[in-house]
């Protein structure tokens, strides 16, 4: 593979062209992410910015070819790296964090939607389960009335001594008249029920509809899963994924400018090109 490398360019270029995109999208983040921190002066900002980014890039490249002919300059000059180092991370973070922060207004809006939905959603379920008690009291009432008119027996004995069993008209005529009322309710009632829940499946239906077509919730489900696997807010996990990015991004930027600086260098003594 080496002598491969050391007979093509392509190598070099794949190198050359993954320093820059690297370094290109780091300056890029970094520079509107301090943009954004500075709305108020956001074009002069991009521009020292963006001057600051070149800067560092050849200053790293200086550094590694001037090293011992830099004198005292190379402290000041490793300092400025290390310092613009920070501040792109800086830029990269706060770019990430407010991109994030965009999603996570637009998710509040939904679950506030969704909350909304499930208030409904929880008062519909308080009246179905009052009426199911109901129904079952009155299913209750109704059985007694029944066994009530059924076992309606009124005993007395008559002038010859014998016992004459009979029913007491009235009291049937009672037991009949609140046997219907309570059928009739419990007639009333099922069709709230049945209304009720038709409600509340609606309801579950579109929070349902509006969790699955919201391409924001689809988005950040991998980040819910690992909120939910670790047990930590969401908020901890977007911090942690973007402190893992930040640590990477520039100092590899940086790694690969100077990669890059000792691959050309080493070519140039080879004598190859």
């Amino acid at each position: 593979m080496k002598k491969l490398f050391n007979r093509s360019n392509g190598f070099i270029l794949l190198m050359i062209l993954s320093t820059f995109s690297v370094a290109g999208a780091a300056a890029y983040y970094s520079v509107f992410g301090l943009s954004s921190l500075f709305a108020g002066a956001r074009f002069e900002v991009i521009i020292m910015a963006a001057a600051l980014e070149v800067a560092k890039l050849v200053t790293a490249s200086y550094l590694h070819n001037n090293w011992k002919r830099a004198g005292w300059m190379k402290w000041y000059l490793s300092l400025a790296v290390v310092i613009l180092m920070v501040i792109t991370s800086l830029g990269i973070y706060g770019f990430l964090t407010s991109a994030y922060q965009t999603t996570a207004d637009q998710l509040g809006i939904v679950e506030k939607q969704v909350k909304v939905i499930e208030l409904k959603k929880d008062r519909f379920q308080e009246q179905l389960d009052y009426y199911n008690i109901e129904k079952s009291n009155l299913t209750k009432s109704i059985l007694d009335l029944r066994n009530g008119i059924s076992n309606n027996r009124i005993q007395y004995t008559d002038t010859l001594g014998r016992i004459i069993t009979t029913q007491s008209s009235s009291t049937r005529k009672l037991l009949t008249k609140e046997l219907e009322t309570a059928v009739e309710t419990r007639a009333n009632i099922n069709v709230k029920l049945e209304s009720l829940t038709d409600s509340i499946t609606k309801l579950e239906l579109q929070v349902l509809d509006i969790e699955s077509n919201n391409e924001v919730a689809a988005e950040i489900g991998p980040l819910r899963y690992m909120a939910e696997l670790t047990e930590k807010p969401m908020n901890v996990i977007v911090n942690w994924f973007t402190l893992l990015i930040v640590f990477v991004f520039d100092p590899l930027a940086i790694a690969m400018v100077i990669a890059l600086n000792k691959l050309l260098g080493r070519k140039d003594d080879n004598g190859t090109g």
